[in-house]
This record gives structure tokens, C-alpha cells and sequence, in this order.
């Protein structure tokens, strides 16, 4: 029996080696993908989501240091994320971040869970301030 480890592992695998046909076997035909960004469902989307995020960032590495996961689900894991800004990257409310040329590390964390072998559910969180600041964003100043 296959294991929500075993699952996120091939997940990372995926991503680091921009294999999108082996990440679409990891998710369930209608799996739920919740992230800082918003929630995708369903493969299409999910692949959708993580094709524009190796577009802007085509560097991207996912480096797991701390995954949790027993006999029972879900999987935990703790990861850092680092890239370089290199292509557009969407923003909340619809504007676009052209490439800075800037790096990123973001220390993330998520939790999966699957059923038959395949993601159903998949959360990831990361401080999108620690991102945004780290492409140079800033906030716009308010006034008292």
C-alpha cells in the first residue's frame, strides 16, 4: 500500500524535475490544491497552477527537511522553496510582477492527504509577505 510519504516524495520529485506527467499521477482526478494563492481543483488546474509557478521561478527547488507521515494519513512536511525570479508572476487581484531576477527562499509547510494512492487533498502554506518582500514588493503606506 502506497503511503501519503511515499505520495509527497514523488510530488517533490515532480516539481524538482519538472515532470508534469509524473505530478498529474500523484493528485486524483478531482484533488483539491489549497495554497497562499487561492484553491485549484481538479488536475487541470493543480497542473496549471504549478506550470505558471516554474514559469516565473524556472529554477524552482523544493527541499523537504522535515516530513511526517505513519501508518495512518495524512503528510506532513516542512520545506524550503528556492528559486529565481525569472518569468511573470501572478498577483492577488490580477496584476502581474514581471521578472526581477531576484532569489527566494520561503520556508513553507503542508499536509496531504490521499486516497487509492492519490493526493485527494493537498495544503500548502508559506508567508507571502516573506515572498513579496523578497521580490522587492513593499506595502503601501497608510496614513494614520
Amino acid at each position: 500500500m502506497v503511503t501519503a510519504r511515499e505520495v509527497k516524495d514523488r510530488v517533490f520529485k515532480a516539481l524538482n524535475d519538472h515532470d508534469f506527467d509524473a505530478l498529474l499521477e500523484c493528485f486524483a482526478p478531482d484533488a483539491v490544491y489549497v495554497n497562499p494563492v487561492g484553491v485549484t481543483e481538479g488536475r487541470e488546474q493543480i497542473v496549471w497552477y504549478f506550470d505558471h509557478l516554474l514559469k516565473a521561478f524556472p529554477d524552482l527547488h523544493l527541499t523537504p527537511w522535515q516530513l511526517i507521515a505513519g501508518d495512518s494519513e495524512p503528510a506532513v512536511v516542512e520545506y524550503t522553496m528556492t528559486g529565481t525570479h525569472l518569468g511573470p508572476l501572478l498577483l492577488p487581484g490580477g496584476s502581474v510582477l514581471e521578472a526581477t531576477g531576484r532569489r527566494i527562499t520561503i520556508r513553507a509547510a503542508g499536509i496531504a492527504s490521499i486516497e487509492n494512492g492519490q493526493i485527494i487533498t493537498d495544503r500548502d502554506y508559506y508567508d507571502q509577505l516573506e515572498l513579496y518582500s523578497q521580490l522587492g514588493l513593499c506595502l503601501p503606506e497608510t496614513v494614520a
